[in-house]
């Protein structure tokens, strides 16, 4: 018996093919040069602050307001321009799969949970497709906003890859 959480049955998947090999791929989602080419909203910068590829292992990372609407925005609300994340793993099996549990902590007036993502590599020929699973966050408002966000990281993902491989997402 594994104590490796399973996906909820009401879990989304998100679906990108990618025209770059899964090691490629792999090394994006993985290590801190990689991370900081494409998770972050627009308008903000990230910083990795300590990854530890391995089950039981964590990544923390920082997202800096820097474009002059974010922090306006960030500073309007009361809260400080840098905040920090952290996600800990629960698979790596390299290039193939990847598990984590984030802690959701941002929800105001909700007490913060852990949300699992579940993130398969598959190579595709000379391609490689990726599913991301989803857990659903407390309600379905800030599930489809979460998705929507995810979906989003996915995109600067894409755009990061073909800045390295010079081969774009092919399809979504």
């Amino acid at each position: 018996m594994s104590n490796t959480p399973a996906p909820s049955p009401n879990a989304s998947q998100l679906h990108r093919t990618y025209g770059a090999p899964p090691n490629l791929v792999w090394e994006m989602l993985t290590t801190p040069s990689g991370l900081e080419e494409w998770m972050m909203p627009d308008g903000f910068e990230s910083r990795v602050t300590q990854l530890e590829l391995k089950p039981g292992g964590r990544l923390r990372y920082a997202l800096t307001a820097s474009a002059p609407e974010q922090v306006a925005f960030v500073q309007d609300l009361g809260l400080a321009l840098s905040s920090e994340f952290q996600r800990t793993y629960t698979e790596v099996s390299a290039p193939s799969r990847l598990a984590y549990l984030s802690v959701i902590d941002f929800i105001p007036g909700e007490q913060p949970y852990e949300h699992l993502t579940v993130v398969e590599i598959e190579p595709a020929g000379n391609r490689t497709t990726l599913a991301m699973t989803l857990d659903p966050l407390h309600d379905k408002t800030w599930t489809e906003q979460y998705r929507d966000h995810r979906d989003g990281e996915l995109d600067k993902l894409a755009a990061a890859i073909e800045r390295r491989s010079g081969s774009a997402c092919v399809s979504v």
